[in-house]
């Protein structure tokens, strides 16, 4: 390891990444073809924003390893690059490694594994569930892969191979991670089975398994609650439109927001079909530019009284901050289009949008709550502190109550520019329901956003709904709520009134 390279991951160990990056650059000068210094520089750029030039790095290290693989028929270096690529979003890249490393050797369970994994997250079902099958040949004793592999199976339509293998699971010993899984996974298909009253058992089943998990049950519950209150506290119109009519030398984006499963991800993937519109699919820009303004002031006062001490230039900052953000994540690919910043729970964040961005326009896409949580408490969803609140059934009927109070309080407060669409008028009324949004964003309308699917399905798409928005509009989501009717006992007190509010039929 040369002197540039051991200073670079001393930086590393210290998390002083800007000297990181420095040592490690250098590292490069003077040996350019050190996979390592690539990796670790690509690690690196990635954790400080600049994913665009971090993935790229990590290609690069990639790819000299699969050079040397070749020879060594050693692929394991070659996997772990490949894995820091999906860490970071780049499936892409990680199919660019995980090809030719199984072709050199395609006897290590791992490296199958990967590849089924990269696949089902581009949307390549046939092709993922080869890999899977390979996969679990391979190591058939391994339960987290036949829960794997059922998941793939159902995603391929085949409902009832995944239902036996998950049952064989459930029948077995597994442990409570892999109880937890199946259970989900078990629900899901149930439910494109018909088997309406089977579902909500697994379902409940799993909310208790949860419990056992320290990636769910080691959540911060209450920041999210704790964040709704100080908000509804602190923002108002005065602070929000202290700003409004002033002449920013940065653009605004758009946001698009609603809560988890209400079709924020079928409304991005229409926009961005259209020349003009660049989406930035559930990126961190607001979370970060809430970080700096933290940074910018570091006092116990809340969120909206530190933006009440900034004066112009300090508004100037956090915009500039926030496109420093986009610049270093998509490097020059957006050009001149416009930004959709689609990350759905920005909603909690729009007393901070508002103030900085009030010359914004935002998207609210809204469906019938019922059908809202049944979805939600159905999904698997990566662990974070919303989604901690989605385990159980109670907790889903909560924490959507909680947030769309929020939207109801904030919505008549804002000074930006806002639409609200249904996903339901989506469905029955495509085009103009659609056409109103391209109107309110100054769009022309384009006939081919009509075909998505067809673009959504080439490509990796953050949300769990990457499945649905790679096929043709369908209505079977519309009501889904009525094959549970028996669930809603307990919380149609909760429900009553937002279903009310936004104009669905009671129950």
């Amino acid at each position: 390891m040369t002197t540039f390279l051991q200073r670079g991951y001393a930086a590393i160990q210290a998390r002083n990444l800007p000297d990181a990056v420095q040592w490690l650059e250098k590292a490069l000068t003077e040996q350019p073809g050190d996979a390592q210094a690539m990796a670790w520089l690509g690690q690196t750029l990635c954790s400080l924003g600049r994913r665009a030039e971090g993935t790229a790095r990590l290609r690069q290290s990639g790819r000299t390893l699969l050079d040397k693989a070749h020879l060594d028929r050693d692929i394991g270096r070659v996997l772990e690059v490949a894995q820091q690529l999906q860490q970071w979003g780049d499936f892409p890249g990680a199919l660019e490694l995980l090809g030719p490393a199984v072709e050199i050797n395609g006897t290590g369970f791992r490296g199958l594994q990967l590849l089924a994994v990269t696949l089902a997250q581009l949307n390549k079902k046939s092709e993922a569930l080869d890999a899977g099958r390979q996969a679990l040949a391979l190591a058939p004793d391994n339960t987290m892969m036949q829960v794997l592999l059922a998941s793939l199976e159902a995603d391929a339509g085949l409902n009832g191979e995944a239902r036996r293998r998950l049952e064989t699971v459930l029948n077995g010993q597994p442990n409570a991670r892999e109880a937890f899984r199946a259970r989900k996974e078990m629900a899901r298909v149930l439910d494109k089975l018909q088997e309406y009253d089977q579902v909500f058992p697994h379902l409940h089943a799993s909310a208790q398994l949860s419990a056992s998990l320290p990636e769910y049950s080691q959540q911060n519950r209450a920041l999210l609650p704790d964040l709704i209150r100080a908000n509804q506290a602190g923002f108002d119109r005065a602070l929000m439109g202290r700003w409004s009519g002033t002449a920013f030398p940065q653009p605004a984006p758009v946001f698009l927001v609603g809560f988890f499963r209400s079709g924020t991800t079928l409304t991005q993937e229409v926009l961005g079909v259209h020349a003009d519109v660049f989406v930035a699919d559930e990126t961190d820009f607001v979370w970060a530019m809430q970080r700096e303004l933290q940074h910018m002031d570091g006092s116990g006062d809340s969120l909206p009284d530190k933006l009440r001490k900034l004066d112009l230039a300090g508004i100037l900052r956090l915009r500039e901050f926030y496109w420093k953000r986009v610049r270093d994540r998509f490097g020059d690919s957006i050009g001149e289009r416009r930004l959709v910043d689609k990350f759905t729970m920005n909603t909690l964040e729009l007393g901070l949008i508002n103030t900085v961005f009030p010359d914004a326009r935002v998207v609210f896409v809204m469906r019938d709550p019922r059908d809202v949580c049944v979805s939600c408490f159905m999904q698997l969803m990566v662990p974070t502190p919303a989604t901690a609140h989605l385990l159980s059934w109670q907790g889903t009927v909560d924490f959507y109550g909680q947030v769309m109070a929020w939207w109801m309080h904030i919505r008549p407060r804002l000074t930006m520019d806002v639409i609200e669409i249904r996903y339901e008028d989506a469905v029955a009324q495509f085009e103009p329901t659609y056409r109103r949004v391209f109107d309110f964003l100054g769009l022309s309308w384009e006939p081919g956003v009509a075909n998505f699917h067809e673009h959504a399905a080439k490509k990796f798409i953050a949300s769990p709904s990457r499945n649905q928005v790679a096929q043709p509009l369908y209505a079977a989501s519309v009501a889904r709520w009525r094959h549970y009717e028996p669930e809603f006992a307990p919380v149609a007190d909760a429900l009553g009134p937002f279903i009310s509010a936004f104009g669905y039929a009671p129950f």
